[in-house]
């Protein structure tokens, strides 16, 4: 194992039970989350692969996420 990850487990495992869950949830849900993250990634590598990309503008990438997330 990595020596931070180590060191981090060590750590934990001084804390309280209640915190060990707290905390141990919170890096299995950001764990999901990077999983998730690399299969999207992967899968666009693979459409790529295929021919199937297309130009896309940044101002309206842009334009969209905000639109989107209700940004101005």
């Amino acid at each position: 194992m990595v020596r931070a990850l180590e060191q981090a487990i060590a750590e934990l495992a001084r804390l309280p039970a209640t915190e060990q869950e707290r905390i141990a949830g919170e890096l299995l849900a950001h764990l999901d989350k990077v999983k998730s993250l690399r299969a999207d990634i992967e899968a666009g590598l693979r459409s790529l692969d295929a021919g199937e990309g297309r130009e896309l503008s940044i101002d309206d990438l842009i334009d969209q996420a905000r639109s989107r997330n209700g940004d101005q």
